[in-house]
C-alpha cells in the first residue's frame, strides 16, 4: 500500500486546481443561477486530456488509471459539482461504455473524438418509471433488416441536448429479461431521435439534465455496442466504475464544504474569540475531516481493485455510498457553522449544500447501494 500521490498525480492536482481556479471559479454563480452548460469549458478540458482519462493514448486519451481520474473529479469539484458531474459523466459512462464494450472500429470512430472533448457523450439508462427497476423499461428496439426501430424515452440523462452521441440501453426482449436489453450509440442528427423537456433543478445546475426521446429512430446496427442481449449486464459493469466516479464527486463537494468552514471558523469572531475555538465547532470540524480521510481510503482502495481487475462492485458500492452520505452530512454542518451567512448565495457553501444531495441519487441511490453490499455479503 502506497499512501503518497506519485509525481504525474501531482502534476495532475495542481494542473486542474489552477485551471478551475483560473476558468471555474469566476463563473461559478452565473452558470448556476442561469442554468448554463457551458460547452466551450468542456473543449478545453479535452484539450488538457481531461475528457478521456482513462482512455488509451492510441485512442486519443491521456491512458491514466483510476486514481488519476478519482483526483481530476475531486479537484474541479472542490470549485464547481456541476462541472465535475458533467466530466464524470462523459467520462465513466459514455465514453467507458464504448471503451469496454465497443469493437476496434467503433472505438477507432467515436474515443479520439470523445476523449478530445471534440465530442460530448452521454449515457441513457433510467427512465421515467424505471429509475433502479432497469429492468422495467419501456424504451423498445424492433429488429429491422440490417437496423433497429427505436421507440421510447429516456430521462434524467446528463448531456442530453448538447451531447453529439449517447450510448442508451434499450429492451429487445421481454421485459424484466435480464437478457433482453441491448446497447446503441446513438449520433446527434439522427432521424427520430431528439431531446426533450430541460430539468430545473435543486442544485448541479450547470450540468445539463434532460430528456432523450426515440419516435420510430431508426439507427444501424453496426451502432450496436456488443451482441444483443448484453445491454443489462454491461450497464451494471460501466455502473461499477461510474461508482467511484461519484464517489470522487462527493469527496471533491466534502473537501470544498470543510474548507470553507475552516477558513470560516478561524475568521468569524463571537464573544472575544474566533468560533473555530469553541468545542461545538472544533468537534465538527473534527468529524468533518475524519470522514474526508475515510471517504478518500474507500475510494482509493476501489480505484485499486478496479485497475487490478478484481471484483470491485461491493467496494464501489461502499466507496459511493459512505462518500455521498458524508458529503450531504459536511455540506449541511458547514452552512451550520457559517450561521445565518452559510443560507445566503455570498459564501460557497450554500451551493456545495444543494449540490451535495444528488450524490446519494445519481447512478444508484444509497439504498440499491446498501441492497447491492448486503446481496454480496449474503453470497459469502
Amino acid at each position: 500500500m502506497n499512501f503518497e500521490y506519485n509525481e504525474t498525480q501531482l502534476l495532475i492536482k495542481q494542473s486542474i486546481k489552477d485551471f478551475a481556479e483560473k476558468n471555474i471559479r469566476p463563473n461559478i454563480m452565473e452558470w448556476d443561477e442561469a442554468q448554463i452548460f457551458p460547452v466551450p469549458l468542456f473543449k478545453e478540458l479535452g484539450e488538457m486530456g481531461f475528457m478521456g482519462v482513462l482512455v488509451p493514448e492510441e485512442y486519443g486519451g491521456a491512458g491514466l488509471g483510476y486514481h488519476e481520474y478519482i483526483t481530476v473529479i475531486e479537484e474541479i469539484s472542490k470549485v464547481d459539482p456541476s462541472i465535475g458531474l458533467s466530466v464524470a459523466a462523459h467520462n465513466s459512462l459514455c465514453t467507458n461504455h464504448i471503451l469496454t464494450f465497443g469493437n476496434e472500429e467503433q472505438k477507432k470512430k467515436w474515443l479520439p473524438k470523445l476523449a478530445t472533448g471534440e465530442f460530448i457523450g452521454a449515457w441513457g439508462l433510467t427512465e421515467h418509471n424505471t429509475g433502479s427497476d432497469a429492468g422495467g423499461m419501456n424504451t423498445t428496439a424492433v429488429k429491422d433488416g440490417d437496423h433497429w426501430v427505436v421507440n421510447g424515452a429516456k430521462n434524467f440523462i446528463t448531456h442530453a441536448i448538447s451531447g453529439d452521441i449517447a450510448v442508451v440501453v434499450v429492451r429487445t426482449g421481454e421485459k424484466g429479461d435480464s437478457k433482453g436489453m441491448t446497447a446503441f450509440v446513438f449520433e446527434k442528427g439522427m432521424k427520430g431521435f431528439s431531446s426533450g423537456k430541460k430539468e430545473n433543478k435543486l442544485g448541479m445546475r450547470a450540468s445539463e439534465t434532460a430528456e432523450l426521446v426515440f419516435d420510430n429512430c431508426r439507427i444501424p446496427d453496426e451502432n450496436r455496442l456488443g451482441e444483443v442481449g448484453e445491454g443489462f449486464v454491461q450497464a451494471m459493469k460501466i455502473l461499477d466504475g461510474g461508482r467511484i466516479s461519484i464517489g470522487a464527486l462527493s469527496l471533491g463537494i466534502s473537501k470544498g464544504a470543510y474548507k470553507a468552514a475552516l477558513k470560516y471558523s478561524k475568521e468569524r469572531h463571537q464573544f472575544g474569540q474566533a468560533i473555530g475555538n469553541f468545542q461545538a465547532i472544533a468537534f465538527k470540524l473534527a468529524d468533518m475531516a475524519t470522514e474526508i480521510e475515510a471517504s478518500e481510503l474507500l475510494l482509493h482502495k476501489a480505484a485499486f481493485l478496479k485497475e487490478k481487475h478484481k471484483p470491485v462492485t461491493v467496494n464501489g458500492a461502499m466507496a459511493k455510498m459512505y462518500a455521498s452520505e458524508v458529503c450531504v452530512k459536511i455540506a449541511n454542518d458547514a452552512v451550520q457553522i457559517h450561521g445565518g451567512y452559510g443560507f445566503t448565495k455570498d459564501y460557497p457553501v450554500e451551493k456545495f449544500y444543494r449540490d451535495a444531495k444528488l450524490c446519494t441519487i445519481g447512478e444508484g441511490t444509497t439504498e440499491i447501494q446498501k441492497l447491492v453490499i448486503s446481496r454480496n455479503l449474503l453470497k459469502e
